[in-house]
């Protein structure tokens, strides 16, 4: 057997397998997106019983096979309570990590990523700025980080000085600063409208988790 790896990274999604096992997709931020079952995770002594759900960041231990990993100890530092308790910031959440999921890959360090998705979560439950905001602030970095949003939006001269300045900000900004503005109604709206726009271009995927989101903000 290998020897255990100590990761740190975030529990994407979680499904039964089996009678008492579970299947966990893991972001990483030294091996990217991994499969790791954790075994007999679902019995009501499992010291994984909580490790693994989504939402859990920590320190998970696992053992790496041919093709996948095993899940055999979490030091679980965050879950995340607040955004779980609202059902609203829970559905934002899932897209976040379902939107993450779906610009990473195995064995690739994400640490980039990893770290986006944990400021993003931990600004939900904030009251300023807004989900809708944040969703397409998320969106955005997570493009330049992945190399999918040209620079020269935020030079367009058809868009407002302060969209173009939003824009350049989110480009520029340490993921730490990324949430330290507002937009007035009129400049959010052109904001979300280029947004809006790069997403139909540039992701071919259709989330169920934005799906029920738009849903319940309708």
């Amino acid at each position: 057997m290998s020897d255990p790896l100590k990761l740190t990274g975030m529990v994407l999604l979680a499904a039964p397998v089996g009678e008492y096992d579970r299947r966990t997709v893991l972001l990483t931020r030294e091996r990217g997106k991994i499969t790791a079952f954790a075994r007999g995770a679902r019995k009501p002594n499992s010291p994984l019983l909580a490790a693994a759900t989504p939402f859990a960041f920590g320190i998970f231990t696992v053992y790496e096979g041919k093709n996948a990993y095993t899940l055999v100890q979490a030091d679980i530092s965050e879950y995340f309570r607040e955004v779980r308790e609202d059902i609203v910031d829970s559905c934002y959440a899932c897209y976040f990590m379902e939107l993450a999921e779906y610009y990473t890959r195995e064995n690739l360090e994400a640490a980039g990523m990893l770290n986006l998705l944990y400021v993003t979560l931990r600004m939900l439950p904030k009251p300023e700025p807004d989900n809708e905001l944040i969703r397409c602030i998320f969106e955005m970095k997570a493009m330049v980080m992945n190399g999918e949003f040209p620079f020269e939006t935020a030079e367009d001269p058809s868009l407002n000085e302060s969209t173009r300045y939003a824009i350049s900000y989110v480009i520029r900004a340490p993921i730490q600063k990324l949430y330290q503005f507002t937009l007035q109604p009129e400049i959010f709206q052109e904001f979300r409208r280029v947004q809006d726009y790069r997403n139909s271009v540039s992701i071919d995927r259709k989330f169920k988790s934005l799906d029920i989101l738009r849903q319940m903000t309708a």
